[in-house]
């Protein structure tokens, strides 16, 4: 298996870096299930064998981080709230356009702070479809083909990104750093349980847990415990459909909390592939329609660097510890310049010694006084030794 450990875990809540809505969804009731005993080599095997390529469903989301209520305008000037839409035409979303780092900011702690309902259609490759669902109001990101559509229906802001034909061969990595802008590349719980299925190493003991049923789906559940005490990650349970080997459901429990911190999984699943409709985005006459340049990025592999210039080694994150116990540095060079003047920075975090910290049940980010980040799912004090 070609897998990549938690090191999105550190990646968090990092500046600019923005993550995923987390799906909640409690097991079904209903009868026993009691499936064909299978170990965890054999329940891995059934993931990274699964050839579902087509399907749709109905998720919800909700997260308990103990991450503090925020109001996202609270607190700041007029040149402030204008430095969050500055870089977009007037009326357009950060939500859609994710072009400023305190509009990716924003986004990312609206969606791990409250309560959302999502519709995800994937029709095979290069076929997606997510609709975010707010109150009075929908999100959607459209992949089809070459064609990438964000739109927002509270703003009716649509942001168009083609994707250039002899990109072809690597439009899926450009649609994954696209996506990136908004918290869809891990709204299905497969998709998370990648990042945590990736590269397993002996700092984790995997298990498989009761039987049990999500979605009218029989399922296995893959249980993935660290074996440091260093983590504040208690568990990982992934539950894996019986017949398709497609994760159904994650669950996250953090140490001394008693309620899942995180969840992701689907209410309703539906393998049919989707109508092909479902990925014809057209925006509304009256919407305000912006077109996007893909980001430019070196290709290392065919030696094109499109005009980018490579980062140095200095300006590379840094990452020690391994496993559950990783540390991520990200050096002050790296680190959007546009974070020192965010007012949720001040909102989010507390004055420590030698910086300052946001604490969640999952993650802590420590903002050192010389401008380097530090994130980990470790206790504070592990970041404070690691910066000095």
């Amino acid at each position: 298996m070609s897998r990549n450990s938690l090191k999105w875990l550190p990646a968090i809540v990092v500046p600019a870096v923005v993550v995923a809505a987390v799906i909640a969804v409690p097991f079904q009731a209903g009868a026993a299930v009691d499936l064909p005993d299978k170990t965890p080599e054999q329940v891995l095997l059934l993931v990274n064998d699964s050839t579902v390529s087509t399907f749709s469903g109905t998720v919800s989301q909700s997260s308990d981080l103990g991450l503090p209520t925020l109001d996202l305008s609270a607190g700041m000037t007029t040149s402030m709230q204008k430095s969050v839409t500055e870089s977009m035409p007037e009326g357009a979303s950060d939500v859609v356009s994710g072009t400023s780092a305190t509009g990716a900011l924003s986004t990312a702690l609206e969606l791990l702070s409250g309560s959302h309902e999502f519709r995800v259609y994937v029709g095979g490759e290069n076929k997606s479809r997510v609709q975010i669902k707010d109150r009075m109001a929908e999100r959607d990101v459209v992949h089809n083909g070459n064609d990438v559509w964000l739109y927002d229906s509270k703003s009716n802001a649509a942001t168009h990104v083609s994707v250039p034909t002899d990109l072809a061969g690597t439009a899926e990595s450009k649609f994954a750093e696209l996506k990136s802008l908004v918290p869809t590349d891990l709204s299905t719980p497969a998709q998370v349980a990648d990042r945590f299925l990736s590269e397993l190493d002996p700092s984790t003991t995997v298990s498989v847990g009761t039987d049990a049923r999500v979605a009218g789906r029989s399922v296995y559940q893959l249980v993935l415990t660290p074996k440091t005490a260093d983590s504040l990650v208690a568990s990982v349970s992934i539950a894996v459909d019986s017949e398709t080997g497609l994760p159904v459901q994650v669950v996250v429990m953090a140490e001394g909390q008693s309620a899942p911190a995180l969840q992701v999984g689907f209410t309703a699943l539906d393998f049919a592939a989707p109508d092909a409709d479902r990925f014809d985005f057209v925006p509304p006459a009256d919407a305000m329609v912006t077109e996007q340049a893909l980001p430019a990025r070196p290709d290392h592999a065919s030696g094109d660097h499109a005009g980018a210039q490579s980062p140095t080694a200095a300006e590379l994150p840094r990452v020690t510890g391994s496993g559950w116990s990783s540390i991520v540095e990200v050096p002050a060079v790296a680190v959007p310049a546009e974070l020192g003047n965010n007012p949720l920075i001040d909102q989010l975090t507390t004055g420590v010694d030698g910086g300052r910290a946001l604490t969640t049940s999952l993650m802590t980010v420590f903002l050192a006084t010389d401008g380097r980040v530090f994130a980990g799912a470790v206790p504070l004090a592990q970041l404070q030794a690691a910066a000095e």
